[in-house]
């Protein structure tokens, strides 16, 4: 069980979630997502399920922003919500969030759809569904990611203060009543997606908003250009 548990996770991480993965509905999902691969092909590649928690240690989230599901086409999911590496084709949800990032911080949208300037700086870059099946939007829905991101948040949400919540999506939202709005920051809104952006998405001006809170607290705002230097250790 313990190859099962240290696959991709660092180890600020894995002393927080690690019971999490000798649960019975982990197990499950494991067995759901093998056969899965027997019939399917499955986005992101196995390496990348875990990507988000990589580049930022669990005391060094800031910002905590929370998708759906991966990319479902190929090449597309790497492991970061609504990122893609570079070469890839920015998909439209990314689009329409570098339109909102432009009207509200003036930062133009970029050629390639890479957003780990972002998660250096503290931003978990997650989705409430971990994988999917290629083309087939929400194909892993409700088969036990959802339990296991709920227990990312509850664990943030407990353990730490003064985040921020980024909620954009119906799925996303449905997290928003575990977090007590009185110690974090919580920001809510439809998804991106073409689907979606206009009913809502636009103009709530949330990467000023995040910074604004984060100056408040004494903490460092955000450089929310995807093409971001790294910051000075």
């Amino acid at each position: 069980m313990a190859e099962a548990r240290r696959p991709q996770l660092p180890e600020s991480w894995l002393q927080v979630l690690g019971p999490e993965f000798d649960e019975p509905y982990m197990k499950e999902l494991r067995a759901f997502l093998a056969e899965e691969k027997r019939e399917h092909v499955v986005f992101p590649p196995g390496p990348d399920i875990f990507a988000a928690f990589a580049p930022v240690g669990f005391e060094a989230v800031r910002v905590v922003l929370l998708g759906q599901d991966p990319y479902h086409g190929p090449g597309q999911a790497h492991g970061l919500c609504f990122s893609v590496r570079r070469g890839v084709e920015i998909p439209p949800s990314l689009r329409n969030i570098y339109k909102e990032l432009q009207s509200d911080l003036g930062i133009p949208p970029r050629a390639h759809g890479a957003l780990g300037a972002w998660a250096r700086q503290g931003v978990l870059l997650l989705n409430t569904t971990l994988t999917v099946r290629a083309h087939v939007a929400n194909s892993h829905r409700e088969r036990g990611w959802e339990r296991f991101t709920d227990r990312v948040i509850f664990e943030l949400e407990r353990r730490r203060s003064g985040l921020v919540f980024v909620l954009w999506g119906a799925a996303a939202g449905r997290k928003a009543s575990m977090i007590d709005a009185s110690r974090h920051l919580v920001l809510t809104a439809p998804h991106p997606s073409p689907l979606s952006a206009n009913k809502g998405f636009f103009g709530r001006r949330p990467f000023s908003t995040i910074n604004r809170w984060l100056t408040e607290r004494g903490e460092a705002p955000i450089n929310w250009d995807p093409d971001a230097p790294p910051t000075p250790t």
